[in-house]
């Protein structure tokens, strides 16, 4: 029993010691690094769910076993995490005995003098006039600022009074400081994501008063999308209100997309309820975010939503302007779907009114291009709004919006149409202002599109922590590459009273690159010597 004991204590031994070496911890960061790889290259559930939704579609079974694997979850993963603690303890483990015996190496004097100088890199001999006193004067003041220790014959290997010095140690200091601020990353980028949120919203980009282009920060439910660190409980928000007047979007004449701006005001606290004519303006361009008290509003991209209007056999109108998803994003052919209910006066019997429900499903392009036999099937040639025309089906029946459940704004439940509770009436291509008569005399009219801007709203509560550690870590790497670690030793031996013979030797624990110039400049000082350009 105890030897069983004895050899889990080893075997547990060895495992620290090998999780808090050097090479372990190097080694994790670079697995942690490729295994951060599959997250840029894969959609991710925490960034677009719907994105990974048609990824598994599309991929089959080679999606299902990365599902199993997490690669649509990476960062949250087990695997992950594991890599990332691990990574942490290894750097911790690694910097406190390092720290020790650094601290230590600083209380120690330099080591005694080799016996033979002469098999040093550097070595020089020479004599000076001066007693050996005088000399080990001078000794002191060129090694002022240097690591000094001073032994006698008795103590010297070789019997002779001598000097050791030492300097560089701020580069191991700097290697240390380069992996505390590594680990203060990692742990404010963990702590971070435990306070930290991030939500989405999309606006109609308008100052049209028929449209809300407002947005709030006061709570949760007001983004599209939301998602929050653990300890994060959705009463924190900062309170601040931004309206999105304008969004354009400049285009190479390729339909890459150069850059996106959008025109907004803003307010904060109780400026919130005063006259938004007195906000304040901002012009928000991507990766130029507007800054609120912790918080940060991205511009992240766009969109159209077009624009129908129904006109009932009564002559009541209903119009509704909604987003469609861009399914091409180069040119922004888009697809999406509008449910209109009729007018409460018109079918008094409710289970007529749910069958006389509008669904118009089908395509936008910004810029039309017909194409096929007949030139009726639409694409997208720009991604400005230049020349807008839509391709639709129309469909008449029970669209779901009397069910109670959330529907999709970008497709119609396919069971209401096989079901039959849906039929289609009409397929009919649209520009703008033209409209459709169905066989009741509804009429169903294009108007056209705006654009909708995605802005997302992000608080990190570690961010400046994080910019902090990564400052450190930079700064200290270019210490440690700098800093270089370098020993002198000089032996002095008396020829008369009024002679002293000086043996100096040089070595550079680290690079050698520059020190061969500063050990001749230590050494020519000793022995009093000018410098070579005062030689000349």
């Amino acid at each position: 029993m105890v030897n069983i004991f004895g050899m889990a204590v080893t075997a547990l031994k060895k495992a620290w010691h090998w999780l808090t070496s050097m090479r372990t911890a190097l080694m994790l960061l670079f697995v942690l690094a490729v295994a951060a790889i599959p997250g840029a290259l894969l959609p991710q559930r925490s960034l677009n769910e719907s994105k990974v939704i048609e990824y598994i579609q599309a991929n089959g079974k080679v999606a299902e076993i990365y599902d199993k694997l997490q690669l649509f979850d990476v960062f949250s993963s087990t695997w992950f995490t594991a890599i990332f603690t691990l990574l942490f303890f290894s750097l911790i483990g690694c910097i406190i005995p390092r720290s020790w015996d650094h601290y230590k190496a600083m209380k120690t004097p330099p080591v005694r003098a080799p016996k033979v100088l002469a098999r040093m890199p550097h070595h020089g001999k020479g004599s000076v006039e001066k007693p050996i006193d005088a000399v080990a004067e001078d000794i002191r003041g060129v090694l002022k600022g240097w690591h000094l220790a001073e032994y006698s014959p008795h103590e010297d290997r070789a019997g002779a009074r001598s000097f050791a010095a030492e300097k560089g140690y701020l580069r191991e200091f700097f290697n240390l400081t380069f992996h505390l601020g590594l680990v203060g990353i990692l742990v404010a980028v963990a702590v971070g994501k435990l306070w930290s949120y991030e939500g989405q919203v999309i606006i109609i980009a308008s100052d049209d008063p028929n449209q809300n282009s407002e947005f709030c920060n006061t709570a949760t439910a007001n983004f599209d999308s939301f998602r929050a660190g653990a300890l994060f409980d959705g009463t924190g928000l900062h309170p601040f209100c931004f309206v999105a007047h304008s969004f354009v979007a400049d285009y190479l004449p390729t339909g890459q997309a150069e850059m996106f701006t959008s025109e907004i005001s803003y307010a904060t606290g109780e400026e919130m309820f005063t006259d938004p004519e007195t906000w304040q303006d901002y012009t928000l361009k991507v990766n130029h975010p507007l800054r609120l008290a912790g918080d940060r509003i991205y511009l992240q991209g766009h969109g159209y939503a077009p624009t129908f209007t129904v006109t009932w056999p009564n002559g009541e109108q209903r119009t509704q302007t909604i987003q469609w998803q861009p399914t091409d994003p180069t040119f922004f052919l888009s697809s999406g779907v509008m449910r209109f209910d009729p007018p409460a006066g018109l079918y008094p019997d409710l289970f007529e009114r749910r069958q006389q429900q509008i669904a118009i499903q089908g395509l936008f392009a910004p810029t039309a291009q017909w194409e096929g036999d007949s030139g009726s099937l639409l694409t997208s040639s720009f991604p400005a709004m230049t020349d807008p025309a839509v391709a639709i089906d129309i469909y008449r029946g029970d669209n779901g919006l009397d069910t109670g459940r959330g529907q999709s704004i970008f497709e119609l439940d396919p069971s209401l149409i096989q079901a039959g509770q849906l039929q289609r009436v009409d397929r009919v291509n649209l520009t703008v202002g033209e409209q459709v008569t169905l066989d009741d005399g509804t009429r169903i009219t294009f108007d056209g599109a705006q654009e909708f801007a995605n802005y997302q709203i992000s608080h990190d509560p570690s961010q400046n922590w994080v910019l902090l550690f990564a400052l450190v870590t930079i700064a200290s790497l270019s210490g440690s590459l700098f800093v270089k670690r370098r020993r002198i030793w000089v032996r002095l031996r008396p020829v008369t009273d009024s002679v002293t013979l000086v043996e100096t030797a040089g070595l550079a624990r680290t690079d050698r690159a520059g020190w061969g110039e500063e050990y001749e400049r230590v050494h020519r000082g000793i022995l009093g010597l000018p410098e070579p350009d005062e030689e000349d």
